[in-house]
């Protein structure tokens, strides 16, 4: 008897973890009734344009736990404080044109007279299990109280690292209108955010607001934040404003998308591009550094900001191999790299900032 009240507490602590708000909401009724009808949805999950293995080619899932459990990658995490400048973005005039990086994926951008936020992840943390996945000492440096009325907040897709319960639900009061790929609205629902605030799109729809266009776009990645993958769907967006022309790009493999999005919309003025997390195992739906240049040629894109480093350590490479891989291999590239400090203010119409190497000893 002892036992099977033992058995039914287990079941109980485990359901009840499960169903922590932090996993967010689940995808029914008429969202997945519109969900269905996209032609991107098969099988009952989002597919990407190419085939597109979880891992490559002779690799195996137990292979990978195994070499995570037992990494020993020298410089993973740095051994001191990572530099900062922290901007008070309160304290900004509306007129100026600026992006700030927040580290990883997150920034925090004006232009022409609105207010964006990007991937905000600021709980410290980028995993569901506390202090498994913590920020690099000197990193977390903002919170959403450091932040201004936001006009879009933009969501690449759900990963931890990307959708942060604690921030985003700590940010609803501050939020005019959230943009988002298919289905991912049902998290953000779940953590109290009105209909009305959230605008999801499938690949090449649009939202329109006062000459501004938000356009959902192809990225080759992949979704989930708990069991069962790809529910929800992963984007790139394109964001045209009256005066220039910017890519998100969340998370992506390289693939023939980024092609097809520069000749439909390029050239673009701006691409925020991910150079991190990266590896051979998992080529499929990252980035390598030998493909960075390749993306952004097909882009057609004259400024880049690299994100997806310098925060957390989600994969086998030293902390800082990212920056010092891009930074050589932009060389004599007809694209000008801006790598900036997190919170160092960066111009969007400057052509042509001054950056430290502030990754280097």
């Amino acid at each position: 008897m002892l036992k099977y009240f033992a058995f039914i507490g287990l079941i109980a602590v485990v359901f009840l973890i499960f169903n922590h708000p932090i996993f967010g909401g689940s995808i029914k009724g008429k969202r997945l009734e519109r969900i269905k009808k996209s032609p991107n949805y098969k099988d009952g999950t989002f597919q990407n344009l190419s085939i597109t293995p979880s891992l490559a080619e002779g690799f195996t899932m137990r292979q990978v736990m195994w070499e995570f459990l037992t990494d020993k990658t020298p410089n993973k995490t740095p051994d001191h404080t990572i530099p900062s400048v922290k901007t008070d973005l309160k304290s900004q005039p509306i007129t100026e044109n600026f992006m700030v990086w927040m580290g990883h994926s997150s920034y925090y951008f004006q232009i022409d007279g609105k207010r964006f936020l990007v991937d905000p992840v600021f709980s410290g943390n980028a995993s569901p299990i506390p202090g498994t996945t913590k920020a690099f000492a000197g990193t977390d440096i903002y919170t959403v109280d450091d932040l201004p009325e936001i006009d879009f907040l933009i969501i690449s897709h759900d990963h931890y690292d990307h959708l942060d319960y604690k921030t985003v639900k700590e940010l609803q009061p501050k939020v005019k209108k959230v943009i988002s790929g298919l289905g991912v609205g049902a998290h953000f629902e779940r953590w109290d955010y009105a209909e009305d605030q959230i605008t999801e799109l499938d690949w090449y729809e649009d939202f329109s607001l006062n000459g501004f266009k938000i356009t959902s776009t192809p990225a080759r990645h992949f979704s989930g934040r708990l069991f069962k993958r790809n529910t929800t769907l992963w984007s790139s967006f394109v964001l045209e404003t009256p005066t220039q022309k910017i890519f998100i790009g969340g998370d992506s493999g390289y693939d023939f998308h980024f092609k097809e999005i520069g000749e439909k919309f390029g050239p673009f003025d701006w691409a925020i591009l991910e150079n991190g997390q990266y590896n051979e195992k998992w080529k499929y739906i990252h980035t390598l550094p030998e493909e960075f240049s390749k993306v952004v040629e097909d882009l057609n894109v004259k400024n880049v900001l690299p994100v997806h480093s310098g925060k957390f350590s989600l994969a086998q490479h030293a902390w800082d191999e990212p920056l010092q891989k891009l930074s050589e291999n932009s060389k004599g590239k007809n694209f000008r790299l801006a790598t900036p400090m997190i919170g160092e203010k960066m111009s969007l119409s400057d052509g042509n900032p001054k950056f430290t190497e502030w990754w280097k000893p």
